[in-house]
């Protein structure tokens, strides 16, 4: 789907700097209903853009395009929406939040397309951050959330992870030999010690491991936004932290105490960047939260969908959750 963009102007930072000229690239799937509250919102994860949950949207699926109105966003730094790339401050471009996004999406919302309330608000591994932040910046407006394989806050092991993917990034200024690495650093990460061991790669077509980290990680930081985009991406994902929203002191449980919405939090069983435990004490602190745990050898990669079973339990969740029934028991 063609995107549209919303012109911000300049837009205040949680961190004192201001940034001009902002933009968000987005889409818009289903009509919003008359009093603007049929609207899920999907933001985008890293390296991706608003064609980033496809799998999830249109007639018939769970977010059911008959139903709701589904507003897919892209990150700033995603290389479509405002970006190092394609903004003039270039590789001064100031360091970018959740909160940030958040309160740029918001006003996406309000000011140009009429929302007033959020039936959903859901996302993978970034886009998984930005809903937890979503249901802790506007409550009001929140009404259910759905984070898929993400946190609240990015925990120290995740920092580990962000650390090595800088470091290849930067490895030759930007170029293409470092981002190629990054790639490699990212496919260690992102599938669990049994996807590599069956041989789960053959399920997306490559005969053998180096065919999978060469025709797939690589060719995904290669093909997608510039070094400078992605190590922006890396900055907001490594500053995820609900507790650091202006009323509750740094205090992540306070942050999560108040969260209104009804959740479903969605971890990958076998996740090495975002684990389980993190999750099972997120929905402990959160009045109306259920925990929903993914199965399968897939890791970090089953919340993008990457078998029929991971998009079936997923999406069989989400169906749920916006019904108002118990979603399924995962592993």
């Amino acid at each position: 789907m063609d995107h549209r963009v919303f012109e911000l102007d300049s837009l205040p930072l949680a961190g004192g700097e201001t940034l001009p000229s902002a933009r968000i690239a987005y889409a818009v799937h289903g009509t919003l209903d008359a009093e603007g509250r049929n609207a899920v919102l999907c933001p985008s994860f890293f390296g991706g853009d608003h064609t980033a949950y496809d799998w999830l949207i249109g007639d018939g699926r769970p977010l059911d395009t008959g139903r709701y109105c589904v507003v897919t966003v892209g990150l700033f730094g995603n290389g479509v929406s405002t970006s190092p790339s394609n903004h003039p401050l270039g590789a001064a471009f100031p360091p970018i939040t959740p909160r940030d996004n958040v309160n740029a999406q918001y006003r996406l919302l309000t000011e140009e397309l009429g929302v007033t309330e959020l039936a959903l608000v859901t996302g993978w591994s970034m886009g998984a951050a930005h809903a937890y932040q979503w249901a802790v910046s506007y409550p009001e407006m929140v009404r259910r959330i759905a984070p898929v394989c993400g946190s609240a806050v990015t925990s120290e092991h995740n920092r580990v992870f962000l650390a090595a993917l800088s470091a290849a990034l930067r490895a030759d200024g930007g170029g293409e030999r470092g981002r190629r690495a990054a790639g490699r650093v990212f496919a260690g990460w992102a599938a669990s010690h049994p996807f590599w061991a069956e041989g789960g790669y053959r399920e997306l077509g490559f005969d053998s491991r180096e065919a999978y980290l060469t025709g797939f990680w690589e060719e995904f930081f290669v093909a997608g936004p510039s070094a400078e985009d992605l190590l922006t991406m890396v900055g907001t994902w490594e500053l995820a932290d609900v507790g650091a929203t202006p009323g509750f002191g740094g205090r992540v449980e306070a942050a999560l105490g108040s969260v209104t919405a009804e959740a479903v939090l969605l971890p990958g069983a076998r996740d090495l960047c975002f684990a389980v435990e993190d999750e099972a004490r997120a929905a402990a602190l959160m009045p109306r939260a259920a925990l929903r745990v993914i199965p399968g050898v897939w890791g970090h990669l089953a919340g993008a969908g990457a078998t029929a079973a991971d998009r079936e339990f997923i999406g069989d969740a989400i169906t749920a959750l916006l019904a108002g029934r118990p979603a399924p028991a995962g592993a």
